[in-house]
């Protein structure tokens, strides 16, 4: 396969000064009736005035003869080159391509909504212009089919208890990468450099969001029930530990069994209780 090569095209300022000598020569034909001569220094000077380009700052120009790839002209100014080149301008700024969401199934077949931010540019103008039929096209739907790919290979969340497996929405860093690894290969082919990819938006397809809305919601309600009975038996133990060991009261298993259900109670009630002044004995 053919790599890119450099091209040096000449200086165009030189040749536009040689192209207005020779239109001012043809003046002087024409005006002294030497028509003849005047004719072929029109077609001289429209020859030279048609390889005149420009390349701008961060732009090349692919320079291909007759069929056959000459070289790309990186340097940015006014040049000239033969006139029967032809020129194919490839931008080497770095662009942005924020994608709509698309709908896809994640690893355990949930559909989602996932969508990127991808970072790139062109690095290598062979490939860009001659490897691939468009590659502007080319990076919009090998993008799309990474982040299709890398949304079945995760879940979305965990769940079931899973937490060591890595997910779309907690992977991070993790995610990101393997989404900018995955993009890298498949734009190579076309001589793009990635320079970042990042998941910029992700959630549950319409059809399931408000289940799984309630499903978080119930889980975190139990999550947040496990920490708050954790917590109270915690502090039923450490009560009573101090009752016991300081002799304030003596208390048999019933009455201990008595204290620690109104202590949980207290403790994982949703409301605050309401105080009861016992006026006569624990009997009653």
């Amino acid at each position: 396969m053919k790599e890119e090569k450099i091209f040096k095209a000449s200086s165009g300022y030189l040749f536009l000064i040689i192209s207005l000598l020779l239109i001012a020569a043809t003046v002087w034909l024409f005006v002294n009736e030497i028509y003849w001569l005047g004719v072929i220094l029109i077609f001289v000077s429209l020859l030279l005035l048609a390889g005149l380009m420009v390349v701008n700052p961060n732009e090349s120009m692919v320079m291909v003869l007759f069929g056959a790839y000459r070289g790309t002209v990186k340097t940015n100014g006014f040049w000239w080159n033969v006139p029967f080149y032809s020129r194919k301008k490839i931008s080497l700024r770095a662009r942005n391509f924020d994608s709509e969401p698309i709908k896809v199934n994640d690893k355990n077949g949930n559909p989602i909504k996932i969508g990127l931010v991808l970072v790139w540019k062109v690095e290598n103008t062979y490939k860009a212009a001659f490897d691939v039929d468009n590659y502007e096209h080319f990076v919009l739907v090998q993008s799309d089919a990474a982040l299709r790919k890398l949304a079945g290979l995760y879940p979305y969340d965990n769940w079931e208890g899973h937490e060591q497996e890595m997910t779309l929405r907690s992977g991070g860093e993790e995610v990101n990468d393997e989404l900018e690894k995955e993009i890298r290969e498949r734009l190579n082919i076309a001589g793009i450099n990635v320079i970042e990819a990042r998941i910029n938006y992700i959630a549950y397809a319409e059809e399931i969001a408000g289940a799984m809305l309630r499903r978080q919601q119930a889980t975190a309600v139990v999550a947040a029930r496990f920490k708050i009975v954790e917590g109270a038996v915690s502090m039923v133990e450490m009560a009573l530990e101090q009752l016991s060991d300081k002799g304030i009261i003596d208390l048999d298993e019933e009455k201990k069994a008595a204290m620690v259900s109104n202590l949980m109670v207290v403790l994982c009630g949703d409301k605050d209780p309401s105080p009861i002044i016992n006026a006569g004995t624990l009997q009653h």
